[in-house]
């Protein structure tokens, strides 16, 4: 048994890679250890987290609250098979979907935990007992994580859970408590406020999503506190006590407890390459197990295996996962490819969702650009007063050099579906006239490009007047 290429996962970027080496006529081979295709961002991460969000979102009524109040919903009792049934419809939908995908592109899969023998052949143990010895001319491994699971923290799968154990729950916590205030936290922590289940946020830094444009932070954070949310920042967690008389308790560095009937621990993730035995194909793992790769290529230190995903850090998303295992595929075959975008898009499916493209204004003052911010608030715009919207907000930077749009930044409905107008005239280095200039629908939220460009223009006075 040898192929063109062996592809080990078959999340995001397995699944691109592997289409691509296959429309290259390739013979490509799946390994996938889950009993179905999808990898962790068909079953455990992406598409469960945003289906639970959805589905919270319909049930509860949070979109229709801004008339009728924030004691409306649309179920009055909400349970956690409510949230379940819509999550396993999708599941099997995106599972149907990819493997009609691989069978039309001829791409054999096969379902097992691999390891490499050697740095051109691995052994796959079939769930069946079987155990295959199969070579190739070149590897991807897109292997994804896991979530970081420390000693100290008694993981039990009922009162006490990790991101991918909080979707098999049986019931709605009464209190819920999440540790780390990073994307994933984040997103969970307002979902299950979204249901009225009161919620304490812990991070042991002293503020959440350092990578994000703060005056965005700040207003997410504002509207947690807004709706009862408790933040703790800079207060790491020294130990979880589960006693059978009463709810958890989790203990902090500083000396204070915080009760929950619930506790969700999502401080951060571990590459999944435990089980590939990487010594024997020359490769070694960071103590996270993630694997250093050529960015631009996604070769290993084995320039024949590459690697592709969430394994290799940074951004760990599945829209960059795709591109990457595209990428990688093509190099791997001699075949051109284009280079990444500078700036991608980056989502947060929390509630209200965060997304932005760019700079922010951190980084463009770091670089010494002078510039100007546009802010447009939803509640301004005639579709945020239709769709009862008294919150959100999108900013716009751009430099008073030639008004080029140097970030976009949006916290509220929608905003990872409306970046993708700023994402094309980032990378198309459009400018300010872009938003001016141009009609959007109306009403619509996109309207809200032009109200920040204008409220940017009004305060540039070198830029010139159109």
């Amino acid at each position: 048994m040898h192929f063109d290429l062996i592809v080990i996962g078959s999340g995001p970027a397995g699944r691109r890679g592997a289409v691509q080496a296959a429309k290259l006529g390739k013979d490509v081979l799946v390994v996938d250890q889950g009993r179905r295709v999808g990898g962790v961002s068909v079953h455990t991460g992406t598409i469960p987290s945003k289906t639970l969000r959805e589905t919270v979102l319909n049930l509860s009524g949070w979109r229709e609250r801004g008339f009728y109040g924030r004691s409306y919903r649309v179920k009055k009792e909400i349970s956690a098979a409510d949230l379940l049934n819509r999550l396993h419809i999708t599941l099997n939908h995106e599972v149907e979907v990819l493997e009609h995908q691989f069978a039309r592109n001829r791409v054999t899969t096969l379902t097992g935990t691999a390891r490499f023998l050697d740095p051109h052949r691995i052994e796959v143990a079939t769930a069946s007992g079987e155990r295959l010895t199969i070579s190739a001319d070149r590897f991807l491994l897109a292997v994804g994580t896991r979530p970081h699971r420390p000693d100290h923290i008694p993981f039990d799968g009922r009162r006490v859970l990790d991101s991918d154990q909080i979707l098999e729950m049986d019931r709605l916590p009464r209190h819920l408590a999440v540790v780390g205030a990073g994307v994933i936290g984040v997103e969970y922590a307002t979902i299950f406020s979204a249901l009225d289940v009161p919620v304490t946020l812990i991070e042991p830094r002293p503020a959440m999503l350092e990578f994000i444009d703060q005056e965005l932070v700040e207003d997410l954070v504002h509207q947690l506190r807004d709706r009862g949310t408790t933040l703790r920042f800079g207060s790491k967690v020294t130990a979880i006590d589960t006693p059978a008389d009463g709810p958890c308790i989790v203990r902090l560095e500083n000396g204070r407890m915080v009760q929950a009937d619930m506790v969700l621990y999502a401080a951060g993730r571990t590459g999944a390459t435990a089980s590939l035995d990487l010594a024997a194909c020359g490769i070694e793992a960071d103590a996270r197990g993630r694997l250093a790769v050529d960015p631009r290529t996604f070769q290993t230190s084995q320039k024949h295996i590459y690697a592709a995903g969430d394994v290799i850090g940074f951004p760990s998303l599945a829209s960059t996962s795709m591109e990457q295992g595209r990428l990688a595929a093509c190099h791997a075959f001699g075949v051109a490819a284009h280079e990444a975008p500078r700036f991608f898009p980056y989502g947060i499916y929390s509630v209200p969702e965060i997304s932005t493209i760019g700079l922010t204004e951190a980084e463009v003052r770091q670089q010494g650009i002078p510039y100007e911010c546009g802010i447009a608030r939803f509640r301004e715009t005639s579709r945020g007063q239709i769709m009862g919207l008294n919150a959100g907000m999108m900013k716009l930077i751009f430099a008073l050099d030639g008004g080029r749009l140097l970030g976009c930044h949006i916290v509220g409905e929608g905003a990872t579906e409306l970046v993708h107008i700023g994402q094309a005239v980032i990378n198309l280095n459009g400018t300010l006239d872009y938003f001016i200039q141009n009609t959007f629908n109306y009403p619509t939220l996109a309207e809200a490009y032009k109200v920040a460009a204008l409220d940017a223009w009004n305060r540039m006075p070198r830029y010139p007047c159109r």
